[in-house]
């Protein structure tokens, strides 16, 4: 299975299991009386979205480069994960806004329905599944080295953090009688913050790549002395690099001896950027040019 059709799998996998939580979050919310467990059915249905937005731009980012776009397409992955992100964020802030007019209304001295015990089944049910999927859509993700596969775990599992917060809330209400039920809209309070802090976490990245920013310097380092495990090359200068999707671009300057042949030169230039392939995947570009190194620099070094 290529890497296209597991991201395919893990994808589909989600958006059905996505499919069975929504219903069932919002019909348990109507039968047993929970508005927290209807606002978390509307949540998970916001995951229909964010499997749509993966499938239809891993697509894309998996297409080969053309006359208009020479790099390829991987950076229509990197747009994915910050829609992802940004779908995190407003969901966060509508959570977070509700939650905070239901603690200031109960303050007021309004009340709110108890829940049924259906509506903390659901809850549980809901924690289980959602957690389970967030494992297995992160390893997959990891394993095929897809940003956008790994953001809709995060989005799996800021689902699983909100219903914590709704069976805490519900099982107060529920447990611990009416006067308790505040405990609802303050752990759903808590949850928001947490999945805008996931969803912060998943942006910043997205918007550096997309600003072209250069590889950590750790990386960097990496790449140079990967290079400078040939023999014939040194003085690596000039180096640029920045991520595209899932994979990277790097350019750089490097120093052969100046009688070295053009066809020797070559073929180190050939075992340096299948090292760089191999190291960080077939999807890694490389753009190497080779300099002669002169007497001078031979003896000062």
């Amino acid at each position: 299975m290529n890497r296209e059709q597991q991201i395919y799998r893990v994808t589909w996998v989600g958006f059905f299991a996505n499919l069975f939580l929504s219903v069932g979050k919002i019909a348990a919310g109507i039968v047993g009386r929970s508005g927290a467990m209807i606002a978390d059915g509307i949540h998970s249905i916001s995951d229909f979205a964010t499997d749509l937005v993966v499938m239809i731009f891993v697509k894309v980012s998996a297409m080969p480069k053309d006359d208009d776009h020479d790099y390829g397409h991987g950076k229509f992955e990197t747009l994915a994960t910050i829609i992802i992100g940004m779908a995190l964020f407003v969901v966060a802030v509508g959570i977070f806004w509700k939650s905070i007019k239901l603690v200031v209304d109960v303050a007021n001295g309004q009340t709110i329905e108890p829940p049924e015990a259906i509506a903390f089944a659901a809850a549980a049910v809901s924690i289980a599944v959602k957690e389970g999927l967030y494992r297995y859509t992160k390893r997959i993700g990891e394993k095929v080295g897809s940003q956008v596969v790994v953001a809709n775990a995060w989005h799996h599992r800021s689902d699983a953090l909100s219903s914590i917060g709704t069976l805490l809330g519900i099982g107060g209400a529920y447990f611990l009688g009416q006067k308790w039920a505040v405990l609802d809209p303050i752990a759903a309070i808590i949850v928001s913050l947490l999945i805008a802090k996931v969803a912060y976490d998943l942006i910043k990245p997205g918007i550096g790549e997309m600003l072209e920013r250069s590889l950590p310097k750790e990386q960097e380092d990496e790449i140079e002395s990967i290079v400078l495990s040939n023999k014939h090359f040194s003085d690596v200068h000039n180096l640029k690099t920045r991520r595209i999707g899932s994979g990277i671009a790097i350019e750089m300057h490097v120093r052969v001896p100046g009688s070295m042949t053009v066809s020797d030169a070559h073929e180190a230039t050939d075992d340096v950027e299948h090292r760089l392939r191999e190291h960080y995947g077939q999807r890694t570009q490389v753009i190497l040019h080779v300099e002669p190194r002169r007497e001078s620099d031979k003896r000062n070094g």
